[in-house]
């Protein structure tokens, strides 16, 4: 664990904020900030919890700036061996939607290490307010556990305690899983940023992480992968990366795609020109069997998609990768919220989908 673990372990305990009794139980909140801290393309933020630097404020548009103060696909990691944990966190927004469940908004989502495998452990319902402060997981049978925390996908957090009982262990992880040394780091849209999962730890970039055990950052802006050259050369600027993957042709037109796909393309090519980049189509809504619109807009950007990367292959370009719609969340109409956004079904399908594609490229580069 490169960038922030080893340094972490040499910290002292972190920081025991007030105490409080509940059901009998006493909890010691603990300030996240002294845990690791993952899924960030950059450190230089501007609060810990977001997701792009500092000096994008006055480059982004205004909406991506917005969209990357979202804590989407950052987790935490520690150790206790607490019989309880609680999660004390505030919400930049309070953000709400009519499509997607408050938990997915701005909950949070545990996961713990057993047999070897990160398994759900509770997921923090958020308050009406902009604090929360509830159980995630109790009546654990006190052992030693590694924990990843998910934080929220559509909105941000300022502000972070772990809680726990009162004398047991909150420490550093032990374990470098996910593995952080070399990120896969992705870019698209909502429904990379995980509309419409129901907790964070559903997302599609999360899912990915835990099978492949390895660290990923998300990327997903909400309506806004318009290829935005600044969020190429922040992908650029990720130190050692192991692949990118391409995913922004739900927002981005047939026009735009034929205007910006190749520098959008050639600023992360240049930078890291011996790693893998991989294309993803728009996926096949199932709404497109009625709606003709959606349809042919969905036909013309996954051709422009196809034409950008046929010219980069007769380029000369051999380390680029390609993942067609077809079957990409099955042929049943049942994985999405919407029509377009995705359940968690729909996110596992996705996953799954590409998956083969992932670790075909991955042995290019690891």
């Amino acid at each position: 664990m490169k960038r922030r673990f080893f340094s972490l372990l040499l910290m002292a305990s972190a920081a025991i904020f007030m105490s409080q009794t509940v059901s009998g139980q006493e909890i010691e909140y603990h300030d996240a900030a002294a845990f690791p801290l993952y899924g960030k393309a950059s450190e230089n933020t501007l609060s810990r919890y977001e997701r792009l630097p500092g000096n994008l404020e006055s480059v982004s548009r205004e909406p991506v700036w917005i969209l990357g103060r979202n804590s989407t696909g950052l987790y935490i990691r520690f150790r206790s061996n607490s019989t309880a944990i609680y999660a004390r966190w505030t919400s930049r927004r309070g953000t709400e939607m009519n499509h997607m469940a408050a938990t997915g908004i701005r909950g949070l989502d545990l996961y713990a290490m057993y047999d070897g495998e990160w398994r759900f452990a509770g997921c923090a319902r958020p308050a009406a307010e902009k604090t929360s402060d509830v159980p995630v997981v109790r009546y654990m049978d006190g052992e030693f556990r590694e924990y990843m925390l998910y934080l929220s996908l559509y909105d941000g957090v300022t502000a972070l305690e772990i809680g726990v009982d009162k004398g047991s262990v909150l420490e550093q992880p032990r374990l470098d899983s996910p593995v952080s040394d070399r990120p896969v780091v992705a870019y698209g849209t909502s429904i990379l940023q995980g509309g419409c999962v129901s907790r964070p730890g559903m997302v599609e970039t999360s899912v990915l992480s835990r099978l492949l055990d390895r660290e990923v950052i998300n990327l997903g802006f909400s309506g806004n992968a318009l290829l935005d050259y600044e969020i190429a050369e922040l992908m650029a600027s990720v130190p050692d990366p192991a692949l990118y993957i391409l995913d922004n042709v739900p927002n981005a037109s047939a026009k735009l795609i034929d205007e910006k796909g190749e520098k959008f393309f050639r600023i992360i090519r240049d930078a890291h020109p011996d790693v893998p980049v991989i294309f993803v189509e728009d996926p096949e809504y199932p709404t497109t069997l009625f709606d003709s619109e959606l349809r042919d807009l969905m036909v013309s950007r996954n051709a422009a998609q196809k034409r950008l990367f046929a010219k980069l292959k007769a380029d000369g370009e051999k380390l680029i990768y390609y993942v067609g719609a077809e079957g990409m969340i099955g042929d049943d109409g049942e994985a999405t919220v919407d029509g377009e956004h995705f359940t968690d079904l729909g996110s596992v399908r996705y996953v799954r989908h590409i998956l083969p594609t992932v670790k075909k490229a991955l042995k290019r580069s690891l």
